[in-house]
């Protein structure tokens, strides 16, 4: 089995579980994280760590499929928030077996939460949606 895929399985498995380290393990030190929806970047493993750790909502992950090849895979998801599932798409691009960037789609909208207002930057060209 492809060492990547089992990465990214392994990731999931871990953010359903709410094993925070296991869960960024995949992140390169220096990795990017994007939210389109909300303009928000994170930067860092430990930043990338930080928001989504500090997420206050009951979570559960049901990933639908994982595709990929090389240095830049695909996963579909669903992510239910305190009850509330939405479908999501994660685009991962990586270096030395590491997330270098994600970019993450949700379908349903969303504005940041001001309890991560902190740790996030704008995306390039673009503002923070403030929930």
């Amino acid at each position: 089995m492809n060492s990547t895929r089992t990465a990214i399985e392994e990731h999931w498995r871990a953010s359903e579980d709410g094993d925070t380290e296991a869960e960024h393990a995949i992140y390169a030190v220096d990795g990017i994280l994007d939210y389109p929806q909300s303009g928000e970047r994170f930067r860092g493993h430990t930043t990338i760590a930080a928001q989504r750790g500090g997420h206050p909502a009951e979570r559960h992950f049901t990933v639908l499929r994982i595709s990929g090849d090389g240095n830049l895979w695909v996963s579909e998801c669903i992510i239910t928030y305190d009850g509330v599932p939405t479908y999501s798409v994660s685009i991962m691009e990586f270096a030395r077996e590491l997330v270098v960037h994600e970019t993450q789609y949700f379908a349903n909208a969303f504005s940041a939460p001001a309890w991560r207002a902190a740790l996030a930057e704008p995306m390039p060209g673009r503002h923070i949606e403030r929930a």
